[in-house]
């Protein structure tokens, strides 16, 4: 019996570790292959379809150059329907999100589609305690990944905002187990001279950003990878 015991265990064993260098190497191949995907811009159509869009806003100046990048640049037709989203305090941002829809937008005549204004939790607030921020952090994040599956955009766009990255990561892993390939363009505020911001820097650096925009050419010969667009302010 207990021969008989041994050589099941020694049979046992063996399965096991093979299952486990399979799932490794296919957690491997899919990394590659997004990582190689995911630097290429959207693929120009003809009759293109339109592609549910997260726009991430955040306090102060960041909210500013969103707002002025989509008033310049985004093609409301095509990025439709539009999903702002702030931190839980931040009510400015989406009121000046809302004036942007119904003062440029709408106005304009285009097929904007549905759009929505949400807000998300803040992983630590200002002056918070870091003891009591692990909490809240747990809480951002359950959030985070409940908005994103429930929106699960196809384009994810962000300028900074501390708020943009939990949302961001979550795109990645979508993109790893199949749920929903989203784009991540990232925009570097104006305000970064010489170096990114941390949450620009996480997301070069782990390259979550498909497409990385800053508007200094000093930034992108130090982040070559980063695509300089010039001043859009």
């Amino acid at each position: 019996m207990e021969n008989q015991h041994d050589d099941n265990c020694c049979l046992f064993t063996p399965s096991i570790i093979t299952v486990t260098v399979s799932v490794v190497l296919i957690a491997i191949t899919r990394v590659l292959y997004i990582l190689c995907q995911s630097g290429k811009p959207l693929r120009p159509s003809k009759s293109p379809k339109p592609l549910s869009t997260l726009i991430v806003l955040g306090s102060g100046g960041h909210t500013a150059e969103m707002i002025n990048v989509l008033n310049v640049l985004l093609q409301k037709d095509r990025f439709c329907p539009r999903f702002y989203v702030a931190a839980a305090t931040d009510n400015m941002s989406l009121q000046k999100a809302r004036l942007l829809e119904e003062n440029v937008f709408n106005l304009n005549g285009g097929k904007g589609g549905s759009t929505q204004f949400l807000q998300i939790y803040r992983s630590r607030e200002v002056g918070q305690s870091y003891i009591t921020s692990i909490g809240t952090t747990f809480l951002a994040l359950v959030h985070a990944l409940w908005l994103m599956i429930r929106i699960r955009p196809q384009v994810v766009l962000c300028n900074g905002p501390g708020t943009c990255v939990p949302l961001c990561v979550i795109s990645f892993l979508f993109k790893m187990v199949g749920v929903r390939w989203s784009s991540v363009f990232y925009v570097e505020s104006i305000a970064r001279v010489r170096k990114l911001s941390l949450s620009g820097l996480l997301l070069y650096k782990l390259r979550i950003a498909d497409q990385f925009f800053v508007q200094w050419p000093q930034l992108q010969r130090k982040y070559p990878r980063a695509h300089y667009v010039g001043c859009l302010m």
